[in-house]
């Protein structure tokens, strides 16, 4: 009995010494492995790479999406580059998401348009079409005054649209007519003060014989009687001569 029980202490022992020292100096010796580098690189790259080190590649998506950042870079790993692994350890390779997330359009009406373009940038939003439509208001010149998607709709990164920018034009004043006065039958000097009462200019003055007519009277008038004309408008006049 002594003997068996002596047996089975010694082979303990010999358990002990393999599994305290010869195991850790066999791990000690080259049975680690240390994770490469693979930052930046293609997923698929870098997989080939984890593999060809001994180790194994699995993904992992972001927690949220990076805009204009492509979804098959690596953007972390871990463990990280230089940590000493097991052969097989799994290393687990962060890219961005590849579902573009929904969210609600903007707002932009009210904005100048290259603040709206900045918006639309950062949002990966796309400006198809940028109208101009008049605008009664000094204010709103240059502004966003209305937008093809409404703001608050649900729309996804990679979505066009397009915008009116109001154009302020100051209204042309229109000159002040005058109506002619109506100088018919009157004399020469009569016709001449109405006229010039009117604050238009005289225009020719034509004679014509006639024996029948009051002499010095006015027997036409151009323009007519009435005629809204502008203020440096002149009127011409024709009157009677006495016939020889």
């Amino acid at each position: 009995m002594k003997k068996a029980g002596l047996i089975v202490l010694l082979l303990f022992g010999l358990f002990l010494v393999f599994d305290k020292l010869i195991m850790p100096l066999y791990i000690s010796q080259g049975s680690v492995k240390v994770v490469p580098d693979v930052l930046n690189m293609d997923y698929d790259n870098a997989s080939l790479r984890l593999r060809q080190a001994g180790l194994e590649a699995i993904k992992s998506y972001d927690v949220k999406y990076l805009p204009r950042v492509d979804s098959n870079i690596v953007l972390s790993q871990m463990p990280e580059a230089g940590t000493e692994v097991k052969p097989g350890r799994a290393v687990y390779l962060v890219v961005n998401k590849r579902e573009k997330p929904a969210f609600a359009m903007p707002e932009l009406v009210g904005r100048e348009e290259f603040d709206a373009r900045q918006i639309a940038y950062r949002m990966e939003l796309e400006v198809s079409e940028v109208l101009s439509s008049p605008v009664a208001k000094p204010e709103w010149d240059g502004l966003v005054i209305s937008q093809s998607i409404s703001a608050q709709s649900i729309v996804r990164p990679g979505i066009s649209f397009s915008m009116v920018i109001g154009k302020y034009e100051s209204p042309v004043q229109e000159t002040k007519k005058i109506a002619v006065p109506n100088v018919l039958g009157k004399s020469l000097v009569q016709a001449q003060q109405a006229i010039a009462e009117a604050g238009l200019p005289m225009g020719k003055i034509t004679s014509e014989y006639s024996a029948l007519l009051v002499p010095n009277t006015v027997i036409s008038q151009r323009p007519g009687v009435g005629t809204l004309v502008s203020p440096d408008q002149p009127v011409e006049l024709t009157v009677v001569i006495m016939a020889e």
